[in-house]
């Protein structure tokens, strides 16, 4: 899939997607040793893009499970179609159960879902495992079968090996503890709000139109803000958003009644936006 540490870095940069050091070792890493690939870190700093643009680079397709508590099996790796089903049954009612039971639980009745999926496809595949930490402690069980040995047992049509091994990103916002057994079965890769300068350029490339001076002052300020106790730290998705906002406005720099009127863009608490307009001090960044 990439032949190095410096290509990842620059065919990620031909998505958009501006990978740290850090981030390009350990794509490439996962890459050539076949090891799914666990990212954890905020919500909005880029772990759901990364497997975006590894899949657009490759050439891949992305197969997305979304996790929520209560996901289940049925959700995560097959399920029949039930109404189906029984209209096979109803067609069908001369025939012995046997006849009918041998034809309904075959191919033609299975509703894969992205686990699934993702193990049977024979073309470049990215498996996206998203916001793994929301899903319950048994889904876990289901997923280290998958990333184990790359396959997975449906008790009417047997075990289902993978011909060829999807890459495989989980991603975590840490709401939840995963276990040993999972992490020890990826590459962990931790992924925190970007140094200023890699900021920057994530911001003059999404918001091309904005002036050098205001993409320094948005930076700096939500450098600040993060610096400060808010309940939901500025990520790097909202500090694109109000660029994008101050170019709507038209703005050329950040002057207390833009920022104070803007806040709202990346701050998401009513209680942050007051601590932010109290103890923001634009003259001393």
């Amino acid at each position: 899939m990439f032949t190095s540490v410096d290509d990842v870095s620059a065919r990620l940069a031909e998505t958009g997607y501006l990978a740290s050091p850090a981030v390009a070792t350990t794509v490439f890493l996962a890459a050539r040793l076949g090891k799914p690939l666990l990212v954890e870190g905020p919500a909005g700093v880029g772990k759901t893009e990364l497997a975006k643009a590894v899949a657009q680079v490759a050439g891949a397709r992305l197969v997305r499970l979304q996790c929520y508590e209560g996901v289940d099996e049925s959700r995560a790796l097959y399920e029949w179609n039930h109404a189906k089903q029984l209209l096979r049954i109803s067609a069908g009612r001369d025939e012995s159960w046997d006849e009918t039971r041998t034809d309904i639980f075959s191919e033609e009745f299975l509703l894969p879902r992205p686990l699934l999926t993702a193990i049977r496809g024979d073309e470049p595949t990215v498996l996206l495992i998203d916001e793994t930490d929301k899903a319950d402690v048994e889904m876990e069980g289901l997923l280290l079968e998958v990333l184990s040995d790359f396959q997975v047992t449906v008790p009417e049509l047997g075990t289902v090996t993978a011909t060829r091994r999807p890459f495989v990103v989980l991603t975590s916002n840490a709401g939840r503890e995963l276990s040993e057994a999972l992490r020890r079965r990826c590459l962990f890769l931790h992924i925190g709000f970007p140094e200023e300068e890699l900021e920057r350029r994530i911001v003059r490339l999404k918001v091309p139109g904005l002036p050098e001076a205001l993409t320094e002052s948005v930076v700096r300020v939500v450098g600040a803000l993060r610096a400060m106790d808010l309940r939901k730290a500025p990520s790097v998705a909202e500090t694109v958003d109000w660029a994008r906002t101050l170019l709507a406005l038209g703005a050329d720099t950040l002057g207390e009644t833009v920022v104070r009127d803007t806040l709202g863009v990346i701050l998401k608490h009513q209680d942050d936006i007051q601590k932010a307009a109290a103890k923001l001090d634009l003259d001393a960044l």
